[in-house]
C-alpha cells in the first residue's frame, strides 16, 4: 500500500517497445513492469528514473489517447529534476532526442534548464533548481 502522494506521468506512446529501450539509455529508466498485448506490443510499462515512475501506455484514439508526433504537439511538458542536466540532457540527445533549448541558467526562474524532444513526440525540460 502506497503511504504517501505521488505523481506519475502517463505518455501515450505508439510504439511502446522502442520507448522503452529510448528512455532506457536516455535517461537511466528502468522497466517496473510490463503489460503486454497478444502480439508483443506494449499495452502499459511501467518506468522509474532514480525511483520516480512514469507510465507509457499505447495510443487509443476511441478514449482520447493520441500520438504526439502525429498532431505535432503535446498538452504536457515533463520535468526531469536531475543533479547534472548537461550531462542527462547529452545522453538524451545521444539516444535520439532532438534538443529544442540548449541547458543554461534561467535567472527568472531560478532553475538550470535545458529541454529535449524524445523521438516519441514529447517535451523533456532536463533542470535542476540552483538554490
Amino acid at each position: 500500500m502506497q503511504n504517501k502522494t505521488a505523481f506519475a506521468p502517463m505518455l501515450i506512446i505508439k510504439d511502446g517497445v522502442a520507448a522503452v529501450e529510448f528512455y532506457k539509455k536516455a535517461f537511466g529508466a528502468t522497466e517496473l513492469h510490463r503489460y503486454a498485448n497478444d502480439d508483443g506490443t506494449i499495452h502499459v510499462s511501467e518506468l522509474a528514473i532514480e525511483g520516480n515512475i512514469f507510465l507509457i501506455r499505447e495510443v487509443n484514439p476511441d478514449r482520447g489517447h493520441f500520438d504526439a508526433t502525429l498532431i505535432n504537439g503535446t498538452t504536457v511538458l515533463v520535468g526531469l529534476f536531475v543533479d547534472d542536466p548537461h550531462t542527462i540532457q547529452q545522453q538524451a540527445l545521444g539516444a535520439g532526442a532532438t534538443e529544442l533549448q540548449p541547458v543554461r541558467d534561467m535567472a527568472e526562474t531560478d532553475y538550470r534548464e535545458g529541454s529535449i524532444k524524445d523521438p516519441f513526440g514529447h517535451t523533456w525540460l532536463i533542470l535542476k533548481k540552483l538554490s
